[in-house]
């Protein structure tokens, strides 16, 4: 029992604190000034190219959680013609996974910071409900970042990003932007309309990540296929520490609740 007691008063909380330290790094990563203190965000430049192919290059500018530019260069596969477009000097666009990512590690230091130090743990169950709200949101945070939403063609097609550029995106071009674990990933996709003679074989695909050439979707009054996909990426450093820094925090908290249950099924199991 008194090492019960001592595990509940003094090593709960060296955990506690180490896993603010922890997410606090975790929290400085995305880098964005809380309240508007700490100054303007770092912009950061990303080279996009496929491996082995001159198909699609870009350069993307990332602040935070908005991308503030992009430039794209792609070579049409068909006649070689070089199609260029960028974003529009007044237009950023939002990545909704880092700000939500963002969101669920301030969330969860925010219910650490409510058990401060003169906080008195009575019981296990106390800090196994503790860790397992903290962990809900690690898991949620992990998750934006490594599940990209899934979408339709025509969700994507009538999407704001479509707006985004200069000069405006031909009709046969789609473009979507996410991010998949620690990379910010680019896909472009060429269409071609479908002639209504075609159309009796038509299937409209379903939502996806990445859709694959032969994908149909109607949008407006025209039918379109898929015909080429290009993908590029690239690796953003930082979310890559903020992802190791929740799989870390992660495990502190399961050892901990290893360790309290230990406890408590020894005391479900006293004779007297």
């Amino acid at each position: 029992e008194e090492e019960f007691k001592w595990l509940l008063q003094e090593e709960v909380h060296a955990v506690l604190r180490q896993l603010q330290d922890i997410l606090k790094e975790a929290s400085h990563r995305f880098a964005l000034p809380i309240g508007g203190s700490g100054g303007a965000v770092k912009q950061e430049n990303f080279v996009l190219s496929t491996s082995g192919t001159d198909q699609v290059k870009g350069v993307m500018t990332l602040q935070g959680d908005a991308l503030c530019q992009a430039d794209v260069n792609l070579k049409m596969p068909r006649n070689n013609q070089l199609l260029h477009f960028a974003f529009r000097e007044d237009k950023q666009w939002k990545l909704q996974q880092i700000q939500d990512a963002r969101n669920h590690v301030n969330q969860a230091i925010y219910l650490l910071m409510n058990r401060d130090v003169n906080y008195r743990f009575k019981t296990g169950l106390e800090v196994l409900k503790l860790m397992d709200a903290v962990m809900l949101q690690l898991s949620r945070a992990r998750n934006r970042l490594t599940t990209p939403a899934t979408l339709t063609l025509p969700e994507i097609a009538s999407s704001g990003l479509t707006k985004m550029f200069t000069p405006t995106l031909p009709p046969d071009i789609l473009v979507n932007f996410y991010i998949n674990l620690n990379k910010l990933c680019l896909t472009i996709y060429q269409l071609h309309v479908l002639q209504p003679s075609t159309t009796k074989n038509f299937k409209p695909a379903g939502g996806s990540v990445l859709h694959n050439p032969g994908a149909m979707f109607e949008f407006g009054s025209q039918r379109y296929e898929v015909s080429h996909v290009h993908k590029v990426e690239c690796v953003v450093p930082w979310l890559n520490d903020a992802l190791v820094f929740f799989t870390v925090s992660l495990q502190l908290c399961q050892q901990l609740k290893d360790k309290i249950s230990v406890f408590s099924s020894y005391w479900n199991y006293r004779p007297y």
